[in-house]
């Protein structure tokens, strides 16, 4: 009661009444209007170790309506009693008030304790008032409790700018017309602040005749971890048309930044669905109204190595008055789905200092795909990994928005085939010394909705979502996205393989080569390929990365997913494999013949399946013939 008493002495200048809405509690409250700049506060006695018993401190942040409180800890250590942080020593927040004061049954947005690394460091309230409880208990610690930053913004920084439509909480519309702007930002409900629990949003956004909508969500911040998207409670799906029923484009449901798409025609459907138990601050994007892309094709024999494409101009952003040089093109799927891109002078030598950007522009769901035919560049180095020195071409692609390259080329062999983790895929041609003896390089571009997968029905309902009915074929093959090219990255693509009632599927990986360290989890930053029964997870079994030998993978029902995910980060060649469906008791008794040993870069043979049919022939014949 000492302790209690020093305290209550200590902080008796800032001491107020709670508005009566709680007489047991203390408060200590931060005005915009004695504090416009904002400014700093801390836990008692901080940074000295706090004191216990402390049964209800109120931290009150006070703005003027049109503002919101912004609070970033820049110290923070507070005793875990319990994992959830219910009881012990807490932090309890309340970031959505409707009036300036709370009681016991005010619903809180979260409770704060542990580490720095535990807790959100920036925390938003959606009105003008935020208040923060702390309550500590006996016996005392040695936790030193927090210290943080507070100040005050103008909520209007972040209004909508399309129309809230009649009826509804939280679905809007933007509509593009000469007079309304061609450009805006939309957010997810109470942006910066947690978006509320068990809510569904919709942006729906019409473009005129020969326009089109371009999306960027620039923060997304739903739920940490690496769960698929297949089992998030909050996610973002995009459908490229009026509503929920046309065909999904992009389903966002982690943390990233800078992620963009783009429809294919005048309209636009995006849906926010959020029931998870602790929500995330959510999104905020911008959109644009662009023309569809009209520019004539460029006279071949006037822009060297250009076969299909534009000289170079901006498809995004401000236009570009003149083109860097006469090879720099860009390859824009409005106005061929495939074609051919080359060196300058290909099949002849390319002149010395030739530096060309060729630039490639998808839609919708597209990704874009280089197949290499020729490759034939001057080095030097007789190692032909090495390109330091070298002429050489260098592949990026956009992460987080920026451009990051993903591979190199030189020398004279031609690379397996690349693919964009998004609608856009550049390549830089550096070609410093000309010699007759180098060709250059050719290859053939397409934009593709089906990531280079070839086997399977592909479903509408996902981005990149494969299905196999064992009443449409019995067996076959399927593989990772652009196999036996790198996978690309930022992608995740499921395989639905459906039997009969007394069916099972019997999966055989001939190849194997996900980046990633076992477990394969977040920690280790990997990419992973995810086995179930079930469309959720399903722990009996581990997610497999890495480089493995060849191996099995059976169902135990006549449903089974397998989910294959890339990060941001690496890739690698992926997985080649081959699948059989199979009644229950051959399930038992017959084994897929396996091949030999799989090459790193390259595809491998699949089983051979004509001998496993006669051999399923045999077993039933046989079976027949000890029945009767």
């Amino acid at each position: 009661m000492m302790q209690r008493a020093v305290l209550l002495l200590c902080w008796l200048p800032l001491l107020n009444h709670c508005h009566a809405v709680n007489p047991g509690c203390s408060c200590v409250v931060y005005s915009s209007s004695d504090r416009p700049q904002g400014g700093k506060f801390t836990s008692p006695d901080f940074p000295r170790r706090y004191p216990p018993n402390i049964d209800c401190l109120l931290y009150t942040f006070v703005g003027h309506p049109d503002e919101i409180i912004v609070l970033t800890f820049d110290k923070f250590n507070i005793r875990r009693t319990v994992p959830d942080c219910s009881r012990g020593d807490f932090l309890k927040l309340f970031l959505h008030l409707e009036s300036r004061g709370v009681s016991e049954y005010t619903p809180w947005s979260g409770v704060l304790c542990g580490g720095l690394l535990d807790i959100p460091q920036v925390l938003y309230s959606s009105r003008s008032t935020l208040i923060l409880e702390f309550h500590t208990e006996s016996p005392p610690s040695n936790a030193t409790g927090f210290s943080g930053t507070f100040k005050f913004i103008d909520r209007r920084m972040f209004e909508m700018d399309g129309l809230l439509v009649p009826g509804t909480v939280c679905d809007h519309k933007f509509v593009s017309s000469q007079s309304t702007p061609q450009y805006g930002r939309f957010y997810s409900p109470r942006y910066p602040s947690s978006y509320p629990k068990n809510i569904r949003c919709s942006y729906l956004f019409r473009a005129r005749l020969k326009e089109r909508i371009r999306l960027v969500f620039e923060e997304i911040s739903l739920q940490k971890g690496d769960l698929s998207c297949l089992n998030r409670a909050d996610l973002i799906r995009v459908h490229d048309g009026k509503d929920s029923g046309a065909p999904t484009i992009a389903v966002l449901c982690n943390q990233g930044a800078e992620v963009e798409v783009l429809s294919t025609g005048p309209d636009l459907y995006v849906e926010f669905v959020a029931n998870s138990e602790w929500p995330g601050q959510g999104f905020k994007a911008m959109f644009q109204f662009q023309p569809l892309d009209d520019a004539p094709h460029s006279e071949p024999d006037k822009v060297p190595g250009a076969v299909t494409g534009n000289p170079k101009y901006s498809v995004i952003g401000p236009a570009v008055s003149a083109t860097t040089s006469l090879c720099d093109m860009v390859y824009n799927s409005d106005s061929t789905k495939t074609g051919v891109v080359m060196s300058p002078g290909y099949p002849n030598s390319y002149p010395a200092r030739s530096q060309c950007t060729y630039d490639f522009q998808a839609r919708g769901k597209e990704r874009v795909q280089v197949i290499f035919q020729d490759l034939n560049l001057y080095h030097t180095s007789s190692d032909s990994n090495n390109c330091e020195g070298n002429d050489g071409l260098m592949a990026y692609v956009y992460i987080d928005g920026k451009k990051e390259r993903i591979d190199s080329f030189c020398g004279e062999t031609p690379p397996r085939p690349i693919m964009s983790n998004g609608p856009r895929l550049s390549l830089e041609f550096h070609g410093m010394t000309s010699s007759r003896y180098s060709r250059g390089f050719k290859a053939t571009y397409s934009f593709m909705e089906n990531f280079g997968i070839t086997t399977g029905r592909q479903e509408e309902k996902y981005p990149c979502a494969f299905v196999f009915n064992s009443n449409e074929t019995r067996n076959g093959t399927f593989a990772s996205p652009n196999y036996p090219g790198l996978y690309p990255r930022s992608t995740e693509c499921h395989y639905f393989f459906n039997g009969q009632l007394n069916e099972r599927v019997h999966l055989h990986f001939h190849f194997f080569d996900v980046e990633g360290v076992p477990p394969c989890e977040a920690l280790t930053a990997s990419d992973y390929v995810e086995f179930s029964n079930y469309m959720a997870r399903d722990r009996k079994y581990p997610r497999y990365c890495g480089q493995q030998k060849e191996f099995d993978v059976y169902s135990d029902r006549k449903f089974f997913r397998v989910t294959f995910k890339s990060n941001d980060r690496l890739d690698a060649t992926g997985f080649n494999a081959s699948y059989v469906f199979l009644d229950e008791e051959e399930n038992y008794t017959m084994k897929i013949p396996t091949t030999g040993g799989s090459a790193r870069h390259g595809a491998t043979s699949p089983p051979p399946l004509p001998l496993l049919l006669l051999l399923l022939f045999t077993y039933r014949f046989l079976i027949g013939r000890v029945s009767h």
